[in-house]
């Protein structure tokens, strides 16, 4: 994995973190940050993706990356789903435009 994609997987949980634990007051800035966090991963986790040699065909190939299979261990269960719907439209070449993506 390269640096950039670490980076942004990091910053990603822990403004996950932050939005868990963030009082009402603070609920809606903390979810923003970390909506945008995620899709900066995801479009990391994207580049690093389509420079792969060679480039998974499937979800199941890439989710059978040692890499990828330890990013999923370590993403808390709520957001599992959107990281496999996100791995799934990579492999497939399809970017989300801003307002497909979650809200």
């Amino acid at each position: 994995m390269n640096k950039k994609v670490d980076q942004a997987f990091d910053t990603m949980l822990r403004n996950w973190k932050s939005m868990s634990g963030s009082a009402n007051d603070d609920a809606e800035a903390t979810a923003n940050e970390f909506e945008a966090s995620f899709y900066v991963f995801i479009d990391a986790l994207r580049e690093w993706v389509n420079e792969l040699d060679p480039r998974p065909q499937s979800l199941e190939e890439l989710l059978a990356l040692p890499v990828i299979q330890e990013m999923a261990d370590r993403l808390p269960a709520p957001l599992l789903l959107n990281f496999e719907t996100e791995a799934e439209l990579i492999v497939e070449r399809i970017i989300r435009t801003e307002e497909d993506k979650y809200d």
